[in-house]
């Protein structure tokens, strides 16, 4: 994978394990910024694996050093919420970043996203 020159994070070598690539994609996003499911595997070059992406996310929750709560779904909406230890935990964690929650979604949702295609090149 090429490093996008506007990016000073580097793009996450592949893993020989789906969820493994997934976290190390989740890693790179920096904090006040979110992305997709589907952004995820898009970048993986599984655009069909939204729904892993969000498999190997509800794995994660137990791992303090993947930032689950910077995943939300297509639309913003804070579907992975359930999967925290409390329903507000995922919201909680966003605005400690400035992010905007309202009604379970994500305001301004397209000035938060990061989008690793774009990102990582």
């Amino acid at each position: 994978m090429k490093k996008n020159p506007k990016s000073a994070k580097k793009a996450p070598k592949k893993a020989n394990n789906f969820f493994e690539d997934v976290y190390e994609v989740v890693k790179l996003v920096p904090r006040g910024r979110v992305t997709s499911y589907g952004a995820i595997a898009r970048y993986l070059g599984t655009a069909m694996s939204a729904r892993m992406v969000g498999w190997a996310m509800n794995a994660s929750h137990t791992v303090h050093s993947i930032p689950a709560h910077r995943v939300v779904n297509s639309q913003g909406l804070l579907t992975g919420k359930v999967h925290f230890e409390t329903p507000v935990a995922m919201q909680r964690a966003l605005e400690k970043e400035g992010i905007k929650v309202v009604k379970d979604k994500v305001v301004d949702f397209a000035k938060c996203f990061w989008d690793p295609s774009k990102e990582l090149g």
